[in-house]
C-alpha cells in the first residue's frame, strides 16, 4: 500500500474510534481532553469537505460546554477550561465555527483570572501544560481575536499581571534572566527546567509572542533577549553528548545527562523556542542556533539512544516528524525533510499493536511500566491524526500552536 493510501487509512480509523469513544474522556482540555479530539475532527472534516465529521466535533464541543455548565472548574491549558476555550477560539479564527467568542467566553474571564491568582505563589507556577502561562496563552487568544475594544483592554491589563509576575520572579544576572522550579518535588531538590511542556523555553516562547505585539514589546522584549541568552548559555560543550541541551540544571548547576529526543523536553522544543525567538527579533543568530540544534538532532536515529517508544506527540515519532516537517516548510532545509521521511516511516511501524487505537499505543512508564491505549492529542491518535492532517493536506492547519510552534 502507498504510503499516502496508508495514512488515508489510519485517519478513516482515528476519526471512526474517536467519535465512538470521546464520552469516556472526562478531562475537556486541548491537550489531554475533549477539546483536541474536537480539533481532530474539524480539521479531518475540512480535509475530507465533509460536515459529518464538523458534526461530530460540534458534538464534542456542546459536551464540553455542557460539562463547564454543570460546574466542571479545572482551568489549566493541558486538562481544563483554558485549554477548551482556547480551541473555541481557534476554531472560530479558522472559520471552521461560526460563534459569538466573546459573548460566549468572556464570562470565564474572572475564574481564570482567580485561577492565576490562586497559583502563581507555588513555585512551579508558570508551567505552560498546568500553570500560568497556558492560561496566558490562551488571554493572548482572546486579546488577538476580540472585537470588543473594552474586551481588549481587559487583556492588555491580564497579560501585563502576567508579564510583570515573570519578572518579579525572574533571577537576572549577567544579562541572563531564568525561572526557578522544583526538579525533584518531593527531595526538594531546585533548579532550571530548560523544557518547552514545562520549563523556562516555554516562558521564552510565550514572550517571543507577545514581543509582536505593541502594546507588550517594550515590556518584554529585553526579558526575552536574557531569556534566549540564558538557555543559549546552558548548552553543552562535552562533543560527546548526543544533546546539544541538558533537559535541566540543578541550582548548584549540575546538569542532566542527555536528553531525550522528543517535543516536551530536550532539543526540539528548545530549538523550536529558539526559532519563534528569532523570527519575533528578527535575529539571525537565535534561527541559526534553531538550525543548528535541529541538524544535530537529526543524527539520533537510534530509538533507544533517542529514548523513543512509541508514536505519540510528546515524546514519540510521530511528534519528532511533525516538527521536522514544520521546519522543512520554514527553512526548506532538505535534511529535515528528509527527517521527518525518517520519523514517518518510524510511526507507521509502531502500529503494530492489534488491541490499541488504530494499531497504535501509548508507553506508559514509572512504577508500573505498560502500554495503555490513549485518545488524547498529547500523547495519543487524535494528536497523531492532526500530525497525518498537517503531513498530508494541502492548507494551512494552525493547531500546533496549542505546542507552541505555529
Amino acid at each position: 500500500m502507498e504510503k499516502e493510501q496508508l495514512l488515508l487509512k489510519k485517519l478513516e480509523e482515528i476519526s471512526a474510534i474517536l467519535r465512538k469513544t470521546y464520552h469516556s474522556t472526562d478531562e475537556i482540555g486541548v491537550l489531554s481532553g475533549r477539546a483536541g479530539i474536537a480539533l481532530f475532527q474539524f480539521y479531518y472534516s475540512k480535509f475530507l469537505q465533509k460536515e459529518s465529521h464538523a458534526d461530530v466535533g460540534v458534538e464534542i464541543l456542546s459536551s464540553i460546554i455542557e460539562k463547564i455548565n454543570n460546574g466542571y472548574d479545572f482551568h489549566t491549558f493541558c486538562s481544563g477550561i483554558s485549554g477548551a476555550a482556547w480551541v473555541i477560539e481557534l476554531l472560530q479564527e479558522e472559520e471552521l465555527i461560526d460563534l459569538d467568542c466573546d459573548q460566549l467566553l468572556s464570562g470565564l474571564d474572572n475564574f481564570l483570572v482567580q485561577a492565576i491568582q490562586e497559583i502563581q505563589d507555588d513555585q512551579n507556577f508558570y508551567d505552560f501544560l498546568h500553570g500560568i502561562l497556558g492560561i496566558g496563552y490562551y488571554f493572548l487568544k482572546r486579546y488577538t481575536n476580540t472585537q470588543s475594544n473594552e474586551l481588549k483592554k481587559r487583556y492588555t491589563k491580564i497579560l501585563f499581571n502576567i508579564i510583570d509576575l515573570l519578572q518579579q520572579r525572574a533571577k537576572v544576572e549577567d544579562n541572563t534572566a531564568k525561572w526557578e522550579t522544583y526538579l525533584i518535588r518531593d527531595k526538594g531538590i531546585k533548579g532550571y527546567n530548560l523544557s518547552l511542556a514545562h520549563g523556562n523555553a516555554s516562558i521564552t516562547n510565550f514572550l517571543s509572542r507577545l514581543v509582536e505585539y505593541t502594546d507588550f514589546k517594550n515590556k518584554v522584549e529585553k526579558l526575552l533577549d536574557q531569556s534566549v541568552t540564558y538557555i543559549l548559555s546552558s548548552k553543552n560543550e562535552d562533543i560527546i553528548c548526543s544533546s546539544s541541551f541538558p533537559s535541566w540544571i540543578t541550582c548548584n548547576n549540575q546538569k542532566s545527562d542527555n536528553s531525550r529526543l522528543a517535543w516536551c523536553y530536550g532539543d526540539l522544543g528548545i530549538a523550536i523556542t529558539l526559532w519563534k525567538a528569532g523570527k519575533s527579533l528578527n535575529n539571525t543568530e537565535y534561527k541559526e542556533q534553531a538550525i543548528q540544534t535541529l541538524t544535530h538532532a537529526a543524527k539520533r536515529t537510534n530509538l533507544v539512544e533517542a529514548g523513543v517508544k512509541d508514536a505519540g506527540l510528546c515524546h514519540g515519532a510521530y511528534g519528532i516528524m511533525h516538527i521536522y516537517s514544520y521546519m522543512y516548510k520554514e527553512t526548506k532545509d532538505p535534511k529535515f525533510k528528509e527527517t521527518a521521511e525518517f520519523w514517518l516511516d518510524k510511526a507507521l511501524n509502531m502500529a503494530v499493536h492489534s488491541n490499541g487505537h488504530a494499531g497504535y499505543m501509548k508507553w506508559q512508564g514509572g512504577d508500573n511500566p505498560r502500554w495503555i491505549k490513549e485518545t488524547n492529542l498529547l500523547e495519543g491518535i487524535a494528536g497523531i491524526g492532526l500530525s497525518i492532517l498537517s503531513y498530508i493536506a494541502s492548507f494551512e492547519i494552525k493547531w500546533d500552536q496549542c505546542l507552541l510552534m505555529s
